[in-house]
């Protein structure tokens, strides 16, 4: 990708700007956070945490990222994109850190659980607030070099970076876990600091963005009512799809928890591997992103609508992976339709705005689709299907 652009959106010559770095950061992250989030039960198991108290602290991660999205996306607009990324990777990187070292001390330790219980909220909380820069700022900083038409395609190229993370990493702590609990834990936290040595040294010391106007972006900004809307469904529909998954298999198809263990990872890897599939066709597609979400949303609705239905886990295996695949053309697609939505000095905010509706939809999904499904099993199923043909239905009202 070597497009720029100048600040009245015009591709700009003798300059080159690479995805390569922002991919490669993407998917070591990825991989990191994926891989915590695998190691999770194990270590509450140790150190004598309850399966409440680990969500717990994945709220908070979420509720942070919620809160500082907005803020550091309109801060890369006043200070830079290069700055913020690295300050709030730098956070994320330390903070990590730290949480590494204070699990491992609790369980070598016998830590007192309340004690242990609280160290890990502070240290998610603290790496959701910092890595919250990063994927606003990513946003905005393809959205300065990149020209409307081709940001679809850019971002997928980040989804798609996202995705392979997301599969290899708990591959890679399931193969590490036997051996101990700590070695994959501490290779999970060195991740984000290669990363930053990647972009400190690769990233442009050369800004592209505008300067910021006195008008800011609200969250009720009418220009990005579609972009917001679309990225809370996304992400609320994959957190509700990620959290009932162990209990459908359970409950609907009746296997036991070993085999469930491995029917609800199996599908989770599926869609890891459907958007990797979907990101990758899009790239070579011309679609505008308006299109990609209409064409996505029904995909997605056919699929998680069809896994009411699944009887044995090969079939709920191939519906995730379609619901996957039609997830896999909406989440870059919104970034891209956010980014053509608004002026060349409101990218950060715009971007951080979508960053932190999709925070919010992560946060709420897992309480809501958890409660729907005591009331019915394939409930959360036929919300998420009807919640992503309002998607493909919401009229485009943007420039893209």
């Amino acid at each position: 990708m070597t497009n720029l652009v100048n600040n009245e959106g015009m591709p700009e010559a003798g300059d080159a700007f690479s995805l390569k770095p922002l991919m490669f950061e993407t998917f070591v992250c990825t991989m990191a956070v994926m891989g915590f989030t695998a190691l999770a039960g194990p270590i509450a198991h140790v150190i004598g945490l309850k399966a409440w108290q680990i969500g717990a602290a994945m709220t908070v991660a979420g509720v942070a990222w919620v809160i500082m999205a907005r803020f550091w996306g309109s801060l890369s607009d006043r200070k830079g994109r290069r700055p913020v990324i690295l300050f709030g990777l730098t956070g994320f990187v330390i903070s990590y850190a730290f949480l590494a070292v204070f699990i491992d001390f609790a369980m070598q330790t016998a830590l007192v659980p309340v004690l242990a219980f609280a160290g890990i909220v502070v240290g998610r909380g603290f790496a959701g607030m910092f890595y919250a820069a990063v994927p606003a700022t990513c946003a905005a900083l393809i959205a300065d070099h990149v020209v409307p038409k081709q940001r679809a395609a850019a971002m997928a190229g980040i989804g798609a970076s996202s995705a392979a993370g997301m599969v290899i990493g708990p591959g890679f702590v399931g193969l590490l876990g036997p051996l101990s609990l700590s070695m994959p834990l501490y290779i999970s936290a060195m991740l984000p600091l290669i990363a930053l040595i990647v972009l400190w040294r690769v990233l442009p010391r050369y800004e592209r963005h505008a300067k910021p106007s006195n008008n800011r972006v609200r969250l009720t900004d009418v220009r990005l009512r579609r972009p917001v809307t679309v990225a809370f469904i996304a992400a609320f529909s994959v957190a509700v799809a990620q959290i009932t998954v162990g209990f459908f298999v359970l409950d609907r198809l009746q296997l036991d928890p070993a085999d469930t263990a491995r029917a609800a990872g199996i599908a989770l890897a599926t869609v890891g591997v459907a958007l990797i599939i979907a990101q990758v066709a899009l790239q070579k597609l011309e679609w505008q992103p308006a299109r990609l979400i209409q064409f996505g949303g029904v995909i997605a609705a056919a699929g998680f609508v069809s896994a009411i239905f699944a009887s044995a886990p090969i079939l709920l295996w191939v519906c995730y992976g379609v619901a996957g695949f039609g997830m896999g053309w909406i989440y870059p697609s919104v970034s891209a339709l956010a980014a053509n939505s608004v002026e060349a000095d409101e990218q950060g905010a715009a971007a951080g705005t979508i960053s932190a509706a999709q925070g919010l939809g992560i946060v709420i999904g897992p309480i809501i689709g958890t409660v729907i499904y005591e009331i019915e099993i394939g409930l959360p199923y036929g919300l998420i299907a009807g919640m992503q043909l309002l998607v493909a239905l919401i009229p485009a009202r943007t420039r893209a």
